[in-house]
C-alpha cells in the first residue's frame, strides 16, 4: 500500500468530506488519519489526511481528489508521503539554529532534505562542509543585493527546494522575492519584536526587566516579521538573570521553535488562511 498526504482548503459547505472520501474510495483507498477545521472568521474549510492506496501514481490518485471535490472551489495539496520536502538554509554568522536543524535533520527527527546552505558569510561554511552539504557564498552589499536574490531564485530552481529556511539569517529580503517565494519562507526571531527591535535584544529586554522571553517561527512576507505565525514558545525569567542568560535561553528557544515550524510545514501540517495558519497536531 502506498500513503499519500492530502491538504484542502475550500468554502465551507456541506458534502465536503463526503466526497474527499469518494475520491479516496475510486482508488481503492483507507483513510488512516483526518484532522479538520473550520475558521469562524473567514468560513474556509480546512481539512489534512493521510491515507493508503494500492495505485501507485500520484496523478491518478490526484485526478481522482481533484474530480471529486471539483464542485467545492478547493486548493488541494497531494503528495506521496515518502516524498521528502526539500529545504535550503539561509544563515550569517549565527550557527545554533543551523546546527540544531543538522542535527535533527542526522538523526532522522526531520523529515526533509537539504541540498544546500546559503550565507552572507563565510563563518559558518566548515559546519556545512563537516555535515557534507554544498555551501554558497553570497554575499550581500546594497549595489550586489538584487544580483545576490536572483542567485538565489537559482539555486532554489536547481535544487528544486520547496522551502527557505532563515536559520537566523540577517539580511531583509526584498518584496520582490518575498512575492516569489510567498508561502515558501521560514523566519525565526525572537518575540520580543517589535518592541526591541534593533541590535542586542535580549540586552534591550534586560535593561526593561522582562518577564518572559520567547521565539516566534513565521511565514516571510514583505511586511518585515508580521507574516502568518506557525510557532511560538516562551520562558519566565526573572530579575535575577542577566543579560547573557538570557541570550542563551534565547538561542535555546530560538532552535526549538524553528526546527518545530520547519517539521510541521514538511509534514503539510500548515495551511494558510489569510494573514493566519492552521496548525494541525
Amino acid at each position: 500500500m502506498n500513503r499519500y498526504v492530502l491538504t484542502l482548503r475550500c468554502p465551507d459547505q456541506p458534502g465536503i468530506v463526503r466526497a474527499f472520501a469518494d475520491g479516496v474510495v475510486n482508488v481503492k483507498g483507507n483513510i488512516v488519519d483526518n484532522q479538520q477545521f473550520t475558521d469562524p472568521d473567514t468560513g474556509t474549510f480546512c481539512l489534512r489526511a493521510e491515507f493508503e492506496s494500492p495505485e501507485t501514481s500520484a496523478e491518478v490518485v490526484r485526478r481522482s481528489v481533484d474530480d471529486a471535490l471539483a464542485g467545492f472551489d478547493p486548493v488541494i495539496g497531494l503528495r506521496d508521503a515518502d516524498h521528502r520536502r526539500r529545504v535550503l538554509v539561509m544563515v550569517s554568522k549565527f550557527d545554533h539554529c543551523l546546527v540544531d536543524l543538522l542535527y535533527r535533520h542526522r538523526t532522522g527527527e526531520l523529515p526533509v532534505d537539504i541540498p544546500v546552505i546559503v550565507s552572507n558569510h563565510l563563518d559558518l561554511a566548515p559546519i556545512a562542509a563537516q555535515a557534507g552539504i554544498e555551501f554558497v557564498h553570497l554575499p550581500v552589499a546594497k549595489d550586489t543585493k538584487a544580483q545576490a536574490e536572483a542567485d538565489l531564485l537559482a539555486l532554489v530552481e536547481h535544487h528544486r527546494i520547496d522551502v527557505v529556511v532563515l536559520a537566523r539569517y540577517m539580511q531583509v529580503l526584498s518584496d520582490d522575492l518575498c512575492g516569489k517565494l510567498s508561502g515558501r519562507v521560514i523566519n525565526i526571531h525572537h518575540s520580543f519584536l517589535p518592541g526591541f527591535k534593533g541590535a542586542k535584544p535580549y540586552h534591550q529586554a534586560h535593561a526593561r526587566g522582562v518577564k518572559l522571553i520567547g521565539a516566534t517561527a513565521h511565514y516571510v512576507t514583505a511586511d518585515l516579521d508580521e507574516g502568518p505565525i506557525i510557532e511560538q514558545d516562551v520562558h519566565r525569567v526573572s530579575h535575577a538573570y542577566t543579560a547573557d542568560q538570557l541570550v542563551a535561553l534565547g538561542r535555546d528557544v530560538e532552535r526549538t521553535v524553528l526546527s518545530r515550524a520547519v517539521r510541521r510545514h514538511a509534514e503539510d501540517r500548515v495551511l494558510l488562511v489569510g494573514a493566519r495558519t492552521v496548525v494541525f497536531a
